[in-house]
């Protein structure tokens, strides 16, 4: 599955763009935006998200809820500077592939891919 898509959604470029790199490095092809409207009003078919939890407009979860309302399936993957318990447990709750810690580690992110490519 190393074709798939993977979005990378985050309202820092520089953020954004490191881990679309990062993915790339994994043989996986990606697209980005800078926010989750922009995700949402784009028609591309993707395999997996890769979003950040605080960005301006839609957070990464109402995102996810926002996914889940248009019947989508798609596997989504938060990442977050400020991770709490609670917030794990809401991310849990919604289905979420994997919670990251920011920066995110290479090989957890690699795990969670793979994970939700399945």
């Amino acid at each position: 599955m190393r074709d798939c898509l993977i979005a990378v959604i985050d309202d820092d470029a520089l953020v954004r763009d490191a881990a679309a790199s990062l993915i790339r490095s994994f043989g996986y092809r990606t697209t980005t935006y800078a926010s989750a409207d922009a995700y949402l009003a784009s028609a591309e078919a993707v395999g997996c998200v890769l979003t950040d939890l605080q960005m301006p407009g839609r957070s990464g979860l109402e995102l996810r809820a926002a996914l889940r309302e248009r019947g989508s399936q798609v596997p989504v993957i938060l990442m977050t500077a400020y991770p709490t318990d609670e917030l794990r447990a809401r991310a849990a709750a919604l289905g979420l592939v994997a919670l990251l810690d920011k920066p995110v580690d290479p090989a957890l992110l690699s795990d969670a891919i793979a994970a939700a490519l399945g």
